[in-house]
């Protein structure tokens, strides 16, 4: 998989303007991870704000759109390219402010942009 840009859906991931993820399944690399619980893209960073619920690490996640690797509407789920303690490894989200801050943004993207499955290749 190519990354043309971390804040982009990736060509094939089936996605589609104007979509609506909320609610849907998101599955990493090695398992459930937990729904989508709005995607935002402020600045234009388009993102996932996922809430993994506290059967796995009680909180929720900032995913950059660009590890999405398939988005399945009949099962309406969304598959990423990474593992779940990888998402659980990137910077802490506390507060929706921070998904409006490019600052914290540009920490979660650099964080992602490290993870480029082997491989791959990835263009700024």
């Amino acid at each position: 998989m190519t990354i043309d840009t971390i804040w982009s859906y990736a060509t094939g991931s089936g996605h589609a303007e104007g979509q609506d993820l909320t609610g849907y399944g998101v599955i990493a690399t090695d398992g459930t991870l937990g729904h989508v619980e709005r995607e935002d893209g402020h600045h234009g960073m388009w993102h996932l704000v996922v809430d993994t619920g506290v059967w796995l690490f009680g909180r929720s996640a900032v995913v950059p759109v660009g590890v999405v690797t398939s988005i399945d509407e009949s099962d309406r789920t969304v598959s990423l390219s990474c593992t779940v303690d990888e998402v659980k490894d990137a910077p802490r989200f506390r507060t929706d402010s921070e998904t409006m801050d490019p600052a914290y943004l540009t920490a979660v993207a650099d964080y992602y942009r490290r993870l480029t499955p082997r491989g791959t290749t990835t263009v700024p």
